[in-house]
């Protein structure tokens, strides 16, 4: 059966491009002799030498107060991917990769992975993050989505819906965690540990055993830097081996985690989706809502099993804008029942008719349903 536009993903409505907002050949080449007389009169900026420095993390503020500037002059936008990569260099060098966290964070590891000379760009918070990519300040983010010890990050889930975004890959991130102090500083000196929630649950018995008080900070390597700035003797972060290196720490002790395979995912996201490919091993990860009535669900499923697609992982997540559905019964009264969204990743490419079958047979009885992006397996080096 023919498949119907389904959000604006893959096989959805696209959005229009800023090559609309571009100016005719003639005024183009005036604004291009005017752009080059301005920067005689003003000189080379200082920080041009280096693109990294200045990028000194972006607040939800910048954001906002430098939208407006942004839209003045389409031509002074980041020039439109055609189809993503074929614009760029093959290692990344000219994209600039926005993440959570300060450098030295696995965040900012997983950027390297992905396009290992790109400018990164730390962000305040992952929500900063997505909004830089959305408002044209950098051309990609990373998200992280999972973790082997302690499970998914529900509220990273929330954000793939909340922004108009497209997943054109994973990375996955092998996390050492590291207990890091101050140069001179003992493992018994420490009473106090610094580091992100996601770290402290994934080592919890060997922080346990260091009775010492925890202390919730925005990220693990904002947590050494801390440390280190402040020469905190009494206090240890913990965090990535090359946090220690960069802010000057010593590790006390390594392998902190519970798990041996501690491994997290990580998402790539950009405003354009890539084109999906029929050779290779391909991923597609969908959300959707069902309609009311018993074994819907397994309706949702057997799409898949149908034509024999392998289902990776499935989320739920309450539908916050109708959180609660009411239902009137004869004999037991008014039963409340909690209405949920579906995250599932599954193992084909929309390019293949299997995977487009499967998605319209699941339009059919769904109330709701968006293509959060189709994208290259990644696997762990």
């Amino acid at each position: 059966m023919a498949l119907k536009a389904i959000g604006n993903g893959v096989g959805g409505a696209c959005h229009m491009t800023p090559r609309a907002c571009l100016h005719p050949k003639s005024s183009l080449s005036l604004r291009m002799v005017e752009r080059k007389e301005s920067e005689k009169e003003m000189g080379p900026s200082p920080s041009s030498s280096n693109p990294q420095d200045q990028f000194k993390g972006l607040r939800s503020g910048d954001l906002e107060k430098n939208a407006r500037a942004l839209t003045r002059d389409c031509n002074a936008l980041p020039k439109p991917l055609s189809s993503m990569d074929c614009s760029t260099s093959s290692d990344g060098s000219a994209i600039r990769v926005a993440y959570q966290g300060s450098p030295g964070s696995f965040s900012e590891d997983a950027a390297l992975k992905a396009y290992p000379h790109c400018v990164r760009v730390p962000c305040e918070h992952f929500e900063v993050a997505l909004k830089a990519v959305e408002l044209w300040h950098v051309d990609r983010a990373v998200l992280p989505i999972e973790n082997t010890s302690v499970g998914s990050i529900h509220r990273n889930y929330d954000l793939l819906l909340s922004h108009r975004l497209h997943i054109i890959g994973e990375v996955q991130i092998k996390v050492d965690l590291c207990l890091l102090a101050l140069p001179g500083a003992k493992k018994e000196d420490i009473q106090r540990v610094f580091s992100h929630l996601q770290a402290f649950q994934q080592c919890e018995k060997s922080i346990s055993d260091l009775k010492a008080i925890r202390i919730n900070f925005e990220d693990t390597a904002s947590a050494a830097q801390l440390i280190a700035e402040r020469g905190m003797r009494d206090a240890g972060a913990i965090a990535s081996a090359r946090a220690g290196e960069l802010y000057g720490l010593n590790i006390l002790q390594n392998k902190l985690h519970d798990e041996d395979a501690n491994i997290t995912r990580f998402l790539v996201l950009s405003r354009e989706p890539i084109l999906p490919k029929t050779y290779g091993p391909f991923k597609t990860s969908i959300v959707f809502t069902l309609e009311e009535g018993a074994g819907m669900l397994f309706k949702a499923l057997a799409v898949f099993a149908l034509r024999n697609i392998n289902i990776l992982k499935i989320e739920s997540r309450p539908l916050r804008t109708s959180p609660l559905r009411l239902v009137d019964d004869l004999y037991h009264g008014t039963t409340m029942y909690f209405e949920y969204l579906f995250y599932i990743d599954f193992e084909a490419s929309m390019a293949e008719t299997r995977a487009q079958n499967a998605l319209g047979h699941l339009q059919e009885f769904s109330k709701f349903l968006r293509v959060l992006g189709c994208y290259p397996v990644d696997t762990l080096l």
